[in-house]
């Protein structure tokens, strides 16, 4: 069995967006040689003032890297980044490829088995807790795939989280992820809509929330949204309604894939889409109480 990969053993990390920047500066922080890339000039420009150390292309970044790990967009992307020669070429038998990107999970599995064809090991990895514990390290690391190949990812994990669990075979992870996001929307949707009645009705929204946080509708977005985000109107948490859409989309397609029948997970998978639609991708994702909260 390969050691856990370990500093200072070089990293290549792809995708440095908003998560992805404190995901891969938490790999520098603990030794890592790490190497990052986006294919976006002005992603690659926050990331060096963010201190990241760049290289001059994916293939660069990952050439003699003992692990490959992917923040992307989506599982297309990832594919996409992959199977590009000049990167495809740098992977050996020796290398891990991590993706913690959202990714479709049937699209994983058969990604793992094209890569396991080379005798390339993946494992899928989505975290969970935003941007304010992808700086402190404290995300949660949903890990799917082979034992041992998530043995050596060890190392790498604690850096960046303080919760890693093992989901199971291949594409785990990242249908545990897709199914975590869902209930997260249906809440963040159920408590906005009983503000939206209660504030209707004459009740205090600010009152209302601590009510429900003492109570048993208590939610993650009780906690950490509603007045951090919504009420204040600030909506900034971090995450795009554009990305929550797609994760809506995975879990009710995933369902649909596997004969559950789900009828909510169909409902919110449209309704996060509309928002999306109407409030545009890049929209914080808490914004779609814009479309729920009385206008007067």
């Amino acid at each position: 069995m390969a050691a856990p990969i370990a500093p200072p053993e070089a990293v290549a990390f792809l995708g440095l967006g908003r998560m992805g920047v404190p995901m891969a500066a938490r790999l520098v922080g603990a030794g890592f040689t790490l190497r990052g890339w986006d294919l976006a000039p002005p992603a690659r420009l926050a990331a060096a003032a963010a201190g990241i150390p760049l290289a001059a292309s994916a293939a660069e970044a990952c050439r003699d890297a003992a692990a490959v790990i992917t923040m992307l967009p989506d599982g297309k992307a990832v594919r996409a980044a992959l199977e590009d020669p000049a990167v495809a070429g740098t992977l050996t038998p020796d290398t891990l490829v991590i993706d913690m990107s959202s990714s479709d999970p049937l699209g994983t599995r058969a990604l793992h088995t094209a890569l396991a064809g080379r005798g390339v090991a993946l494992i899928d990895a989505p975290v969970s807790g935003g941007v304010a514990r992808a700086i402190d390290g404290t995300l949660a690391i949903m890990a799917g795939g082979e034992a041992a190949a998530i043995d050596r990812a060890a190392t790498l994990f604690a850096a960046m989280g303080k919760h890693v669990f093992r989901c199971g075979p291949p594409g785990a992870g990242h249908a545990m992820k897709a199914l975590n996001n869902y209930v997260s929307a249906a809440g963040l949707v159920a408590a906005v809509e009983a503000v939206a009645v209660g504030q209707r009705f004459g009740l205090d929204p600010s009152t209302m929330v601590d009510v429900l946080n003492a109570s048993t509708g208590r939610n993650n977005s009780t906690e950490v949204k509603l007045k951090q985000h919504i009420l204040s109107g600030g909506f900034g948490s971090g995450f795009s309604i554009g990305l929550m859409a797609k994760d809506l989309a995975t879990a009710g397609a995933l369902a649909e894939g596997l004969g559950i029948d789900a009828p909510l997970a169909v409902e919110m998978a449209r309704r996060w889409r509309a928002a999306a639609e109407a409030l545009g991708p890049g929209a914080d994702h808490t914004a779609i109480a814009r479309l729920i909260l009385p206008r007067d």
